[in-house]
């Protein structure tokens, strides 16, 4: 007996708009048989009761996830990483459909929802493994927590009044004292995020590379820095600093860094697995998320056209 086929789907059904996507998705999708599976608040929220629809209680680890080929989000690039704390630990592929303002980490637009539709049904995507961060926390040799990110954990000062004071570190070797606003620890899938408002970097997700980025650093050396992924960044709160910290992994989940605290960060276990519908390059990514100008680009074939002597 073929196992049915089952869906995942997560939605800001804070908006009105993300509600009637994610109830034409969930109409489309269970006109071809394939099931779907919606959290128990969403569901109650976007009016859809079992046995439409598969809810679920409650999220415990990858729960809500399993058995499903793919989750599909309907929402801003915040919608997707609350999905990948959902879908991490199973590797289920988030397919987000963009709601939000940039959608770095969105796969299609609302607009184009027929297209996405029928290539979830024909199985017409692609899963990319996308790099991830593991985070711990020390304070005395004893680790206080551990958690991990998709695209960035910053530690950042307390109050907003005094800065943090810092050392960070690169795989056991001191690098620089810093007294500052905060660092950033990014992926490369981050350097589109917070990393890029700091000054950092933008790096193709196609490299393997880890950043760190100091935020408002007043020192003579307080450059971002792109390292190999098998690096070990490390930052640590100094003792005798004026303010406590906070470290904040993606936004969404906070710790509270008491003085002396460490920091590390290294290459996560589990990458998250994003699809993909287009083939399309980061560069083309890149020019329409940002509105980037490319008038006058002429390209490859108008440097052929000159090597041929003007002939196409």
């Amino acid at each position: 007996m073929i196992a049915p086929r089952r869906i995942l789907l997560l939605a800001h059904t804070g908006r009105e708009e993300a509600r009637e996507v994610a109830c034409e998705v969930v109409h489309a999708l269970r006109r071809h048989d394939i099931a779907v599976r919606l959290l128990a608040d969403e569901a109650a929220q976007l009016g859809l009761t079992e046995p439409e629809v598969e809810v679920i209680g409650g999220v415990d680890g990858d729960a809500a996830a399993d058995d499903c080929e793919l989750a599909v989000v309907i929402g801003g690039d915040g919608t997707i990483l609350r999905a990948a704390e959902a879908t991490h630990g199973h590797g289920t592929p988030l397919l987000g459909v963009n709601l939000g303002h940039v959608g770095f980490l969105a796969e299609s637009e609302s607009d184009d929802l027929d297209f996405t539709i029928d290539a979830i049904v024909t199985r017409r995507y692609t899963a990319e493994d996308r790099l991830t961060i593991d985070v711990a926390v020390y304070q005395d040799g004893q680790q206080l927590t551990s958690t991990w990110a998709l695209n960035e954990a910053s530690v950042e000062k307390a109050a907003r009044e005094r800065m943090l004071e810092v050392v960070v570190e690169i795989d056991g070797r001191p690098l620089s004292r810093w007294g500052c606003d905060g660092v950033v620890c990014a992926t490369p899938t981050g350097s589109t995020a917070y990393n890029f408002s700091a000054g950092g970097p933008v790096v193709w997700p196609g490299v393997e590379a880890l950043l760190m980025v100091p935020i408002s650093a007043h020192a003579l050396f307080a450059r971002p820095l792109v390292v190999a992924p098998t690096s070990v960044l490390a930052v640590e709160v100094q003792a005798n600093t004026a303010s406590a910290g906070v470290l904040w992994c993606d936004g969404r989940r906070m710790v509270e860094l008491p003085p002396g605290a460490r920091i590390e960060v290294r290459r996560g276990a589990r990458p998250v697995r994003l699809a993909r519908l287009h083939s399309a390059p980061f560069t083309d990514r890149l020019v329409a998320k940002f509105g980037l100008p490319v008038e006058g680009w002429r390209g490859a074939a108008q440097r052929r056209r000159k090597d041929n002597g003007g002939q196409a």
